[in-house]
Order: C-alpha cells, then structure tokens, then sequence
C-alpha cells in the first residue's frame, strides 16, 4: 500500500482554505481542499497567526490540530510535507525553516518570494536537506497542459520557436508569475539567456531597490537559451499558444480546451483532432506529484530550480524597465531587487 504523508498547511486564508467557495465547479483549489482529496496525503494540522482562522479551517477539513505559530507546529507534529499558503514575504523563512527542521516536502504558493535573494536562500535550503518542492503555478499540473507539452516535445507542431502568452495587463507577482511559468513551461523548462519588458511603473514607485507597487507588465519577452521565444502580450486570456515549424497548439478559455493546427499547404492549415482530455485540479495533483518524488526520491514537476526561473523571468522584466527596455541578461545581477509592497 502507498505511503499517506503527514501535510501541515500554514495560511488559512484565501489560497489556503476558501477559495472553493469562489469557483463553480467542484475541483479543490484550495491547498486544504486538495489536500484531502489526495488519496496520498492527510491534513493532520493547520496554522494562521489568526487563530480562529486556524479553527475554521480545522472544522472545515477534519485538521487534526490548530496552530499559530508554524515553527511550533512543525517541531511537534512530525511532518512529512508543508503546504504554505501565506502572503508572499514570509515564503522564504518559512521554506527554509521548514527545509532545516526535518520536512522533506514542500509546496508553496506564488508568488514565490519578494526577490531572487530570497530565491537563492530557498534554494540553498531544499537542496542542502533533499527537499522536494512544488510552485502553486497550478497549471503546469493539470492534464491539459501537460498534454499539450507532450504533443510539442513529439513533434506534433514540427520544432517549436515560439510561445505566445496572452494573460492581460496582469500585476508581475500576483497574476504574472502564472504567465511567465507558462511560457517556461511550453518552452521546456530551459535556462533563460535574457528578457526584455515594460512595467507600467513610476519614479515615486521606488524605494532604492524596492519597488513598491505589484505592477503592471503590458508586454514581455524571454529568449531562451534553446533559441525558443517567448513573449507575454496584453491580450485578455488565460491563452497561450505554441507555434511551431509544421503548426500551432492553442490552449483557450482559461485551460480548458485546446486547438491543433497542422500545416496542409504553403501557407494553409488544418484543423486536427487530438485527445480528448479531462479536466482535474491542478493543486491536487501538484500533491500527488510531490508524494510520488517522496516515494522514489525522484523529481518534481514544479520544483525548485524552475520555481526560482520562472520567478526570475519577473524580477527581470522589472529590471528591463528600470533599465529603458534593455535587455537583461539572467541569471540577475542585482539579487536584491524586489517587488515587496507594504501589504505583501
């Protein structure tokens, strides 16, 4: 029989417990939710500085213990996995607490930190103590697009050169760390060579190296190393699409469906039908997938490394427009920037 890992959450609002009550289908899309519907995985503890936050979500889920302090809870209950869902400014000492106080599994939602000096020291702690980490970029998980990266690395559009994401005028943390793990997705998952960007930002948005505001991205560009090219556009979605020598893979209306176009003629396509596929919650089987790595002492899909890329392709786009629109080249040479507004 497969192992059920001992999950602790840490963050009890939105992401972590409510969320659910929001959407109207019935796939868990809260941390806690998905948690309990993981056949490999139990909440045996839940932890908010609020305390009656803790409660209710305890009540909710069948927790087995409530907690305001995370470090307390991760000394006393012996967890195999922490699930963190908090505002993005505690993620980093909370990752590396956990990471140096025996927990072998993390998953943690986006935005990942406030700059890639956070990044590096959350980093260095999972790979110090052999942690698995997952990122909350929920889409990389769920069958439809994973299905779609299937069908680019078979070749199924020829050789990929470009991936196009149209995800809106999107803050960089809270909406374009989705798109921007999107486009290292579709791309392959490959080393970054540099970006170039606009940031809807002011010079009173500054404070030294700290920008103040979530701001805007209305256009972005990522040349990756495995000569593909990504480019984040203002277009409303979530849509994205591959472009490839022989074809165009789209997925549209917010990762629910896809297209296939295949050349038939100089300069004529076809549509093609491809699979069908079903529809299945992203933060669940991010859990799945991190039980399954704790099993074999394998790798994770939304792992550390491509956390700290994806969120870097941010830091860079920021850096661009601070820069005029240069192109900066990755890794970041400025590893203090940061995107850390007050209420982040």
């Amino acid at each position: 029989m497969a192992r059920t890992y001992r999950v602790g959450l840490i963050g009890c609002g939105r992401m972590g417990a409510t969320i659910d009550d929001e959407v109207e289908d019935s796939k868990p899309y809260s941390h806690a939710a998905a948690i309990v519907a993981c056949e490999r995985t139990e909440l045996v503890a839940v932890c908010d500085p609020l305390e009656e936050k803790a409660q209710t979500a305890k009540e909710r889920y069948g927790a087995g213990q409530v907690y305001t302090d995370y470090q307390e809870m991760i000394r006393q209950e012996d967890l195999d996995i922490v699930s963190i869902a908090t505002r993005p400014s505690p993620h980093a000492p909370t990752v590396v607490f956990a990471a140096e106080n025996g927990v072998k599994g993390i998953y943690c939602e986006k935005p990942l930190c406030n700059s890639m000096r956070q990044a590096d020291a959350m980093l260095g702690a999972c790979e110090r103590n052999g942690v698995k980490f997952n990122y909350g970029t929920q889409r990389r998980y769920t069958p439809i697009f994973r299905r779609v990266r299937e069908m680019i690395e078979a070749g199924d559009i020829g050789e990929l050169q470009s991936v196009v994401a149209y995800c809106g005028l999107g803050a960089a943390q809270w909406g374009h760390t989705h798109t921007t793990d999107m486009m290292l997705f579709l791309a392959g998952d490959g080393e970054v060579d540099f970006v170039q960007g606009h940031a809807l930002i002011g010079a009173d948005d500054w404070d030294g190296d700290r920008l103040k505001i979530d701001a805007p991205i209305p256009l972005g560009y990522a040349q990756f190393k495995n000569a593909v090219r990504a480019y984040m556009v203002g277009g409303s979605g979530y849509e994205f699409e591959a472009s490839g020598s022989e074809g165009f893979l789209r997925i549209s209306d917010n990762g629910t469906t896809y297209s296939w176009r295949r050349k038939s003629g100089k300069n004529a396509y076809e549509e093609m039908q491809g699979p069908e596929i079903f529809d299945l919650s992203g933060t669940q089987m991010a859990f799945a997938d991190l039980a399954g790595a704790l099993d074999e002492d394998g790798d994770t899909q939304g792992n550390i490394h491509l956390a700290c890329r994806s969120q870097e392709i941010i830091f860079g786009l920021i850096e661009s427009e601070r820069q005029n629109g240069a192109r900066v080249y990755l890794p970041l040479s400025n590893r203090d920037l940061a995107i850390a507004p007050d209420h982040y």
